[in-house]
Parts: C-alpha cells; structure tokens; sequence
C-alpha cells in the first residue's frame, strides 16, 4: 500500500498545473502582455487592462476572443480558462467597444474613450464594416487628418504627406478613377478648414458624423424566420432590433426598439420578442448555432441596461466622472488657448522674427550696396578729384597758353603793324628806289648821249688833229718849223654857234682819262643800285613769307602789299 500511495503521488506531482498563464491583450493603439494567475476569473483580467489602459467608463468595452468560426466575449463573472478560450501561450483577446452609445458627444466622458471609440470606428469604416458615401468618407479622412497631424501648414505639409495613411475605404477608392494625389488634393482641402481644432475634438466631430450612419453600432447575425428556412439579419445596436434583408444592411425591413419590447427569451435554437404592446404579434425567429445564440442574448441584455441606464439619474460614479472631465475639458480649453495665444505669439514673434531677418537681410544688402556704391562712389571722387586736378592743371596750362597765344597773337599784331610799316617803308624805299633808278637810267642815259656826243668829239677832235699834224708836217717839210700848237675851229654840236678848241697832248689825255673815270663811276654805282633792289626785292619776299605765317598762326588775314615789277623798269648798262 505504501509503494502504491507514493507512486499516485509522483503522477500528481507530474499532472500538477502552473499557477498563472501568460495574455496578450491587443488594443486599437497597442499590445499588451500580462502574466494571469490561474484562478482569476474574466473581471479581474478586465480591470487589469482598464486600469493600464486608464479607461473608467468600462460598461462598453469587452475583451473578445474568437472561437472556431466565430467569436465571443469573455465573460466577466467566470474564470478566465473556463471559458471556451483558445489554448495557446500567450492567450490572444482583443478589447474592442462592445456597446455603442445613442449619442457619443453626452456619454463618451473620458478621452480615452473617446479616442478608443474613434479609432475601432475609423477602423470599421476602412474595413467596410460600416457603410459610408464617397462625400462622408472625405470628410471623415479630414477630421482624422486633423486629429493625427494638428493645423494644416502648407509649408509644412507638402503634397504626399498622406501617401502613407489609409484614410479611405477601398470600394470609395475603386469606385472613382482618380489618383491618390487627387483623392489628397480633396481631403487636404476639407483638412485646412479645420484649423485650431484640437485632436479630442477633431476625433469628436468624427464620432458625431460616423454615429448617423446607418451601420453604425450595429451587430449583424445570419437568422431564419420559420422553419422553411428564410433567410434574415438581425441587427442589435444601442436603439433596439432591426429585421433586415440579407442584400441589405442598410434599411430595416422592421425594428423593434428597446422600449417597445417587454421580454426577449429563447430555447436553444428559438428566440421569441414580446412588445409591450400585447396588439402586436410576437416575433420569432431561429438560429442555428447555440454559441450565437447566446452571444445575441448577450448583446440584447446589455444594450437594453444600457438604454435603460440612460434614461436615469446619473450615478455619482458618472457625475464625478463628467464633473472631472468637464474640469479637464475646461481647463484644456484654457491650456489650448493660452498654447493657441502662445501658438499665434510664436507665430506673430517668428512672423516678426522673419521679417526683421528679411528686413535684416534687405538692410545687409542695402548695406552692401551701400558700401559699394560708397567705394565706387570714393573711387569717382578719387578719379573725379585725379580728374579735376588734371583739368585745373590742364586748365592752368590752357591759361598759361592763352597767356603765351594771347601775348603772341598782341606780338604778331605788333609784328603785323611793324611788318605792315616796315612794308610800308620798305615800299616807299621801293618807290624811292624805282625813282632813282629811273632817274639813275635818265641820268645814264643822258650821260651816255653826252659820252657819246663827247666820244664823237674826241672822235672829230683826234682826226682833226691828224689831219692838222699831218698838215703841219707837210708845211714843216717844205719851209719851216712849226709851233705845236693847235688852233681848231669847230661847229659844236650842242649849239649853233661856233665853238675855239685849243688841244694839246696831255689836254686829251686828262680829258680821256676824267670821261673813263666818269664812265667807271656811273658803273659802279649802277651795280650799287642794282644790288640794293635785289636786296630789296629778298626783303619784301622774306616780309611777305613771314606775314602769310603768321596768319596761318592767328589767323589774321593781310592784304598782300603791292609789289612794282621791276621788269618794268630794266637798267641799262652804260657802255662807253
């Protein structure tokens, strides 16, 4: 017995089970893992991810799970492995919105919630869980545009920015042929009309139009109406339940709301809804797997605690919970907008700051240019200053000219008058000149008419005497001497009367001798007198030279002087 008893306690030992089991609970923003202790039923694994998550308003979440080929939620008041959870390490569950509020802006209090609200919902409209028009769709991108990136700023926000984020439902995207910049052009025009929204009332303004639409908050089921088998959905949301076509999610064939239904009850695959209204008939209808079943059941019960609930006193839970909420709502109000006073202030301050560095910027180049023009203009004054020193000293030159032109043009008026006297002498010498020359022919002329009348006498007085020697020697060889001396008795050719010539020798000789001597005179200073006109006439030449100079030189034009033509008045030479 002994060895028996410590054997079963060995394969007790082996069969022995851990005492936690490890949970991964996946969220809308985040996975968590938790270690659970065996006994903990499905409540405190609730609390747990609620606490971590921060969440208060817990009556509309749950943790859902899925099994075979639906899925469940765990339920709160049994342990947490006796529940049909799946068996593998770690446990998956997913803590999703189980219930929807009528009205979110009245009863999502906390932000968190809010948020969590909005993220499952954005969720189902992208996965079309959720039908949404194109217009809606665009819209709703916008607002979660709004809430993920803050104010739109252009400069910031560049085309493209939303490349990566799926904000519409692919049937929206499939259903028109526009490209993705086109579908961001759009979504981006509707995203800039939201400025200063912050991102609690961004995702807000999302929920309040996502609640208005029609599959908002619904909780589809394949049901059959008899037993021919007639195909139905039902639907179970926050207003009651709604009897649909298969084809159509969208408008209830018949709704029954939570408050006109008296008692909703079913045996295994049955369920039947009473009214209150006992006129009306009772709805039937059936489902085929039990695991549904019981999940409608759930999902009826709470939705109508939950309608119920609404139309009561808020408990004190609740009011503290929308008092502090209110507090915080305000007293963020009061942060966004000291932040959006702060925001503007840096805004007007880097607007400021901008455009005193552009001011700054301009000024430098003003500066700059400045400078520039400065050094250009310091660089005129120096070529400018180089300039007019060269023009004073260019000036002072011209001067200095003027004064030598002025005193030349004063010298050659000077020389001009001089020259124009001296001409003036020089041709009274001229005149004077040609006078005496005229006088010196007349003169020569008339001395060689004399010479020659006195040669002519010579001439008759030798041959006279010839005749009267050659005479005497004919009386002298026949009777007696001769006295030499000669008595002539001429005719003088200058008179009419008679004229007594007594020659001797010598008496000729001195006479021959005083006529050549004559005669060489009146040469010699016919040679003088010619050689003072040339001298004369090299004068006026040289005079008239330097004249027409000078007036090339000052450009004072003369009269050319009157020049007699010395051809006019020919010497003759006076030969004996």
């Amino acid at each position: 017995r002994s060895g028996a008893a410590s054997k079963m306690s060995i394969l007790g030992l082996k069969k022995k089970q851990p005492k936690t089991f490890k949970v991964k609970v996946i969220t809308m923003d985040a996975e968590m893992e938790f270690s659970c202790e065996v006994k903990w039923k499905g409540k405190d694994l609730f609390d747990l991810v609620c606490r971590t998550v921060g969440l208060r308003e817990t009556w509309f979440f749950g943790l859902r799970y899925t099994v075979k080929d639906t899925y469940a939620w765990l339920k709160t008041e049994k342990r947490v492995l006796d529940q049909e959870v799946p068996k593998d390490s770690p446990i998956t569950f997913h803590f999703l919105a189980k219930f929807f509020p009528e009205k979110v802006e009245e009863e999502l209090v906390q932000e968190i919630t809010q948020h969590l609200f909005f993220l499952q919902v954005k969720k189902q409209i992208l996965d079309e869980e959720i039908f949404c028009s194109p217009e809606a769709s665009v819209l709703l991108a916008s607002y979660a545009v709004q809430a993920k990136y803050g104010d739109y700023e252009p400069n910031f926000h560049k085309p493209g920015f939303l490349a990566q984020d799926e904000l519409l439902p692919k049937r929206v995207l499939m259903q028109y042929q526009m490209t993705a910049d086109m579908w961001e052009e759009k979504i981006t025009a509707w995203y800039a009309e939201h400025r200063g929204i912050a991102r609690d009332e961004a995702e807000m303004d999302y929920l309040k139009i996502a609640q208005d639409l029609d599959m908002y908050g619904v909780s589809y089921f394949a049901i059959t109406q008899n037993k021919r088998d007639t195909d139905l959905l039902l639907g179970v949301d926050a207003q009651g339940l709604h009897i649909y076509s298969p084809n159509s999610k969208l408008n209830p064939n018949k709704s029954f709301p939570w408050s006109g239904i008296r008692n909703i009850s079913y045996s295994e695959k049955e369920f039947t809804i009473k009214p209150l209204d006992k006129k009306k008939d009772v709805f039937k209808f059936y489902s085929s797997q039990l695991r549904v079943n019981k999940l409608i059941l759930q999902l009826c019960i709470g939705n109508h605690d939950l309608f119920m609930r609404r139309r009561k006193v808020d408990s004190i839970e609740v009011q503290q919970m929308k008092s502090q909420a209110k507090e915080e709502k305000a007293r963020k109000k009061v942060e966004r907008q000291i932040l959006a006073r702060e925001k503007q202030m840096r805004e007007e301050a880097e607007r400021a700051k901008e455009e005193m560095e552009r001011r700054l910027f301009q000024l430098q180049d003003e500066a700059r240019l400045a400078n520039e023009a400065l050094l250009r203009s310091e660089e005129t004054a120096d070529l400018l200053a180089e300039k007019a020193q060269i023009a004073e000293e260019e000036a002072k030159l011209l001067a200095h000219k003027a004064a030598e032109a002025e005193q030349e043009r004063q010298r050659i008026e000077a020389t001009a008058l001089k020259t124009k006297e001296e001409k003036r002498l020089m041709e009274q010498k001229m005149r004077e000149a040609e006078q005496l020359a005229v006088k010196l022919v007349e003169q020569s002329e008339r001395r060689s008419k004399e010479a020659d009348h006195l040669k002519q006498d010579l001439t008759e007085a030798k041959d006279a005497e010839r005749r009267a020697k050659q005479k005497l020697l004919e009386i002298t060889k026949t009777s007696y001497p001769v006295q030499k001396t000669i008595t002539l008795t001429k005719t003088s050719p200058l008179g009419s009367g008679s004229m007594r010539i007594d020659f001797k020798d010598s008496d000729m000789k001195r006479l021959s001798m005083e006529i050549e001597r004559e005669r060489l005179e009146y040469v010699e200073k016919s040679k003088h007198l010619q050689d003072q006109l040339k001298e004369l006439k090299s004068e006026i030449e040289s005079l008239k030279l330097e004249e027409q100079q000078q007036q090339a030189g000052v450009y004072i034009i003369l009269e050319p002087p009157y020049m007699p033509h010395s051809n006019n008045h020919p010497t003759c030479p006076i030969v004996m």
